[in-house]
């Protein structure tokens, strides 16, 4: 193939990235935007927090929260959700989603009894997590072991 004729097919395909580019970040403008437009209808205006996040998937991102967390329409009830929100985020640990799903679960009607519990169940799973994976117990094992415990089949 002459360097032309390469040149040629260089200049063809650079082309059609920066088309596909291009055409990507329109559409994840337009998504950021609409998804800004419903945060504003959502909470009455846009916490600047989700302006300062990338836009690709930012749309994504947003409906996922959305419908998930903020959402009555679910099989979890918003104090369930809350709860275990809050459980995750206490062993990651992440201190805006603590202080977030702690006012959540308290405005869904969670007790400071409820909250101080879902975070000791988070604890306690993460202490095994760490225990069992670090001492390699065998999987096949355990499972044996332990699944007529779990399913209430023991006698």
């Amino acid at each position: 193939m002459s360097i032309i004729r390469k040149s040629i097919n260089s200049l063809m395909l650079a082309g059609a990235l920066l088309a596909t580019a291009v055409t990507s970040a329109s559409a994840d403008d337009a998504g950021y935007q609409a998804a800004l437009k419903d945060i504003e209808a959502t909470f009455g205006s846009v916490p600047t927090f989700f302006t300062q996040m990338p836009k690709a998937g930012f749309a994504g991102s947003w409906r996922q929260l959305k419908e998930l967390e903020f959402s009555e329409d679910t099989a979890l009830s918003p104090k369930v959700k809350a709860l275990i929100g809050l459980a995750v985020v206490s062993q990651i640990p992440c201190s805006y989603c603590i202080w977030a799903d702690a006012l959540s679960a308290k405005a869904a009607g969670a007790s400071d009894e409820e909250i101080g519990e879902a975070v000791a169940v988070a604890a306690t799973e993460r202490y095994w997590s760490t225990m069992l994976n670090g001492m390699q117990v065998d999987l096949a094992t355990f499972k044996q072991e332990l699944g007529p415990l779990m399913a209430g089949e023991a006698e």
